[in-house]
């Protein structure tokens, strides 16, 4: 049975049309990623029912926190991907397994640095991303559970994508889907008065219970052997080389996640000195996060193709390797105009849903 899912797999990336197995994939790496904004979303959502700007700025000043750490993760989670997926194509099952097995085990290393020098040193980051004295107590409220989650965070995310290098999509999508809804559930329990009447904090505890659960999902796939890509102690080997080949590879795609750290750290640092400056961060967060979903539908496409393109690649079929190229290059053109067209005729609605705090003005945002 094993053995029928994995040519099942390795002819989704090999013989099924490009088009197609690009699609394929693509769905659950956009859930992937759009489970990162939606846990994100839903803590705004539900913080906006707590009627209060500091709170909303709490959660404002985190967000380049938050792009940053989906940087990191990125780098190394998609940079193993797509080398895994080279060496699925020259037939090479070892060389993946150690790829992949050695970048998790890296990972978890990397989540727990970031986690110990992250509460340290949390006050001077916050202070640097334009926290006030007024916002700065919920928002270390909020950036604990972040640098708490980093923990499985950086595993997670590149099981997840090594399971999307073998075309496994079942599996990718069960996990952040029950994370994702978990959240849902678990985040007013948590933040309002009928329940464990945490607030902003119970916002970000929520976000990290269902992430660990993703995390879970995956590592019970890659542990119970269910996976083609084998993760096991015995194939880790830590090697410059490698290590470098996968984070060459994987810079390109963090670039979007660091643009916007930056610029919404510039612009909270810009709006400190201001009148009102918590409003306008909170305000700023609430459009930030909705770019985000617009950024991740195109970026999950693209991750949607480097699996296939990748293995092409290994496989030396350049003529797969330029089809899917071609139909990426035009699939991501098409997406980016569908997401500036909804974002310009539903502007007002969206801001609008994911705030309740009626001081948060459309013409300020």
């Amino acid at each position: 049975m094993k053995k029928d899912k994995s040519i099942s797999n390795e002819s989704l990336l090999s013989t099924v049309k490009p088009s197609k197995a690009i699609v394929t994939l693509a769905i659950p790496a956009t859930l992937a990623l759009l489970a990162k904004a939606v846990y994100n979303i839903v803590d705004t959502v539900y913080i906006g029912m707590l009627h209060s700007d500091i709170a909303l700025a709490a959660v404002g000043v985190t967000l380049p926190l938050l792009l940053i750490m989906v940087s990191v993760e990125n780098i190394f989670a998609a940079g193993a991907a797509v080398l895994a997926g080279r060496q699925l194509g020259a037939n090479d099952k070892e060389g993946a397994n150690r790829t992949v097995t050695t970048i998790v085990g890296l990972s978890m290393v990397i989540g727990v640095a970031l986690c110990v020098l992250g509460i340290i040193f949390m006050e001077p980051i916050l202070r640097a991303f334009g926290a006030s004295d007024a916002v700065l107590p919920q928002a270390k409220d909020y950036a604990f559970w972040m640098f708490i989650a980093a923990l499985f965070n950086l595993p997670a995310q590149s099981l997840n994508c090594a399971a999307r290098a073998e075309s496994s999509v079942k599996i990718t999508s069960i996990a952040v889907i029950t994370g994702a809804a978990l959240n849902v559930v678990l985040d007013p329990i948590f933040m309002f008065s009928w329940g464990l009447n945490m607030g902003v904090e119970g916002a970000s505890l929520a976000t990290t219970v269902s992430q660990f659960v993703t995390f879970a999902i995956l590592l019970w796939f890659y542990l119970g052997g269910r996976s083609i890509i084998k993760v096991s102690p015995k194939y880790f080997k830590l090697s410059g080389k490698l290590v470098w080949s996968v984070i060459s590879i994987g810079i390109p795609t963090a670039v979007i996640q660091i643009c916007l750290a930056v610029a919404t750290s510039l612009t909270n640092i810009a709006a400190k000195p201001l009148p009102d400056s918590d409003l306008i961060i909170a305000a700023y967060g609430v459009v930030q996060r909705l770019i985000l979903i617009g950024c991740y539908v195109v970026m999950g496409f693209m991750q949607g193709y480097q699996p296939v393109a990748a293995y092409a690649f290994g496989a030396k079929n350049e003529e797969r390797f330029h089809q899917s190229a071609s139909y990426a290059l035009r699939g991501s053109l098409v997406l980016t105009v569908l997401v500036a067209f909804v974002y310009i005729v539903l502007a007002k609605p969206l801001i609008m849903l994911f705030n309740r705090n009626h001081r948060i003005d459309f013409a300020q945002v």
